[in-house]
């Protein structure tokens, strides 16, 4: 910025630039893909202590708010404590029928073959890197009833059942030094984590849902379940997991929401 001319306050230089600030922005939020981005972030203070300069086209507006989300990611990941587990429920709580919730209608969720599936790993992971249904079943297994927290508003209870990923990932002999793991869907959906929260004592690479297989409409064959994380963080009939350094980002996250994602 330049100097202020005329002792004229912050406030009267940036009043002007300003409305046109949080008009494009506004703009710019207009997407469901960005609206959790607004409410999180967006304020005129934040703006104007991170636009350096002039903010008037659509392209530097764009790069402002992606700069403050990544700065709302590295906040989450250092107020993150691995060692804190999000709240359980009796069954009793659980929500019936649980929601459907996808970014496209119920009758478009893949359909996948039990016996046909093989479940590939990818990147540094040293052991076995094709998994089967039967595989994954005979590993050790864990169940809980958390609550899911969408991005739209709603939450709801459940009960999952799976293996304990940081479990799995030991079982893989995957390099859990890495910074990301990253999850592809039979349905084309795809997201990432950090490490930290994979090997969380919650998350689960999940099999069942209230004790019973998986249903095809919440996740089957299998669904990643992170209660520390919102709904879009929790990937749905997962095919490929891959264990990497470089950044993967994710279907949402690539359109603007936060890619840490903690709830």
């Amino acid at each position: 910025m330049g100097n202020l001319k005329n002792n004229a306050s912050p406030a009267s230089v940036y009043a002007p630039d300003a409305a046109a600030i949080i008009k494009e922005a506004q703009r710019e939020l207009g997407s469901p893909a960005r609206r959790l981005f607004g409410r999180r972030m967006l304020s005129l203070g934040g703006l104007m202590l991170l636009s350096g300069c002039e903010l008037k086209s659509g392209n530097a507006v764009e790069t402002l708010l992606r700069r403050v989300s990544r700065l709302n990611d590295e906040a989450q990941a250092l107020l993150f404590d691995p060692h804190t587990l999000a709240p359980t429920y009796p069954e009793s709580m659980i929500t019936r029928p649980f929601p459907f919730n996808a970014y496209y209608d119920i009758d478009q969720v893949p359909e996948v073959d039990a016996e046909t599936y093989r479940l590939k790993l990818t990147g540094r992971v040293k052991g076995k890197s094709v998994w089967s249904l039967a595989e994954l079943g005979a590993l050790p297994q864990r169940s809980q009833v958390t609550r899911h927290i969408c991005i739209e508003g709603w939450s709801a209870i459940g009960k999952w059942g799976g293996v304990p990923f940081s479990y799995f990932l030991s079982r893989a002999e995957a390099d859990t030094a890495a910074k990301y793991v990253a999850f592809h869907c039979a349905d084309g959906y795809w997201t990432s984590i950090d490490m930290p929260t994979a090997l969380h004592p919650q998350t689960l690479l999940t099999l069942t849902w209230d004790g019973n297989t998986l249903p095809a409409k919440y996740g089957f064959p299998m669904k990643l379940r992170i209660p520390t994380k919102l709904g879009y963080k929790n990937p749905k009939h997962i095919v490929a997991i891959t264990v990497t350094n470089e950044f993967p980002g994710g279907y949402w996250e690539n359109q603007g929401y936060n890619w840490f994602g903690g709830s």
